[in-house]
């Protein structure tokens, strides 16, 4: 179960994004989703319930392109819009990938770009900044090219994705979310004293994300997600907006997977041809002992 408050000023792509973000979870396991039903807050008062109706026409429509049905589900009179969805899913149990388990010498390999939670952050305060002061302000939030990749990365199934890892020997996974790249590689690395190396240069990015952070848009949850990880890395070159890009609080983020090294170059190969181009081999995990455990060390 996921819900969210908006993201983006389309009721529509919202609805869209915040199905794809509740169906995430599934796939990040391995499991195939059965069927979904809806949770809905809305302010009755407020707004029409026009806007309700576009939010719960993207939901379907990414219900429709997972391949299931929405069998009903629960609204409230709420202060402010939130939709997500309960999904149900199936998997064999001895296909189950779990957020745990990575191995020494595993490669870490991510399928979609990083910056969600700054780009809409910054869409966020373009709208209630007001239209004189975004003039006056620094920067004008992110471009309509930007705001598209942003929502397309969003409103894009982990389907695909997930339906490629199950062809590879993947000792964990998980989709990144709320608690950044960092916060969700770290768990990964729970067990016998793991560390992990990360290339700044090879993770992907959305367009306009490092500048828009550069700018000071982020959430408080990536900011907090920072200052919480801060005591396990190792940042030698590596600016502190890349740091904090690591650190964005995702929606409707990636895959994060660690598969044998010698399995790396054909995962991402597949994963890009199956439509998940930006994906990338981002870092490996370390062998215990070669740093403390649980170390994420970022170089540029």
């Amino acid at each position: 179960m996921d819900f969210v408050t908006p993201v983006v000023d389309s009721p529509f792509d919202f609805g869209r994004i915040a199905a794809v973000n509740a169906l995430s979870d599934v796939y990040a396991m391995g499991a195939d989703p059965l069927f979904a039903l809806n949770i809905v807050g809305f302010p009755v008062k407020a707004l029409p319930l026009d806007v309700l109706g576009e939010i719960l026409r993207g939901g379907a429509a990414v219900a429709a392109e997972a391949g299931i049905p929405v069998l009903g589900g629960h609204s409230i009179d709420f202060d402010v819009p939130v939709y997500g969805m309960a999904v149900t899913g199936r998997a064999k149990a001895s296909r189950i990938r779990r957020n745990v388990g990575a191995r020494p010498g595993d490669a870490v390999v991510l399928t979609k770009g990083l910056g969600t939670g700054i780009l809409t952050s910054a869409l966020r305060a373009r709208v209630l900044s007001g239209a004189v002061k975004r003039l006056l302000a620094k920067g004008g939030g992110p471009e309509p090219d930007e705001e598209a990749a942003a929502v397309a990365s969003m409103t894009r199934l982990n389907r695909h994705a997930s339906r490629v890892a199950a062809c590879f020997p993947v000792s964990a996974g998980t989709d990144v979310s709320g608690f950044g790249l960092l916060g969700h590689l770290r768990e990964m690395l729970t067990g016998p004293g793991l560390a992990v190396e990360i290339s700044m240069a090879d993770v992907p990015v959305l367009p306009g994300a490092r500048r828009l952070a550069a700018e000071g848009h982020a959430p408080e949850g990536s900011r907090k997600n920072l200052v919480a990880g801060r005591a396990r890395l190792e940042t030698g070159g590596v600016s502190d907006v890349d740091l904090l890009l690591l650190a964005d609080a995702q929606t409707s983020g990636g895959l994060l997977l660690t598969v044998p090294d010698t399995e790396a170059g054909r995962l991402v190969a597949a994963l890009r041809e199956a439509g998940d181009a930006v994906s990338a081999c981002i870092g490996r995990v370390l062998p215990a002992g070669e740093r403390p455990a649980e170390t994420i060390r970022i170089i540029p």
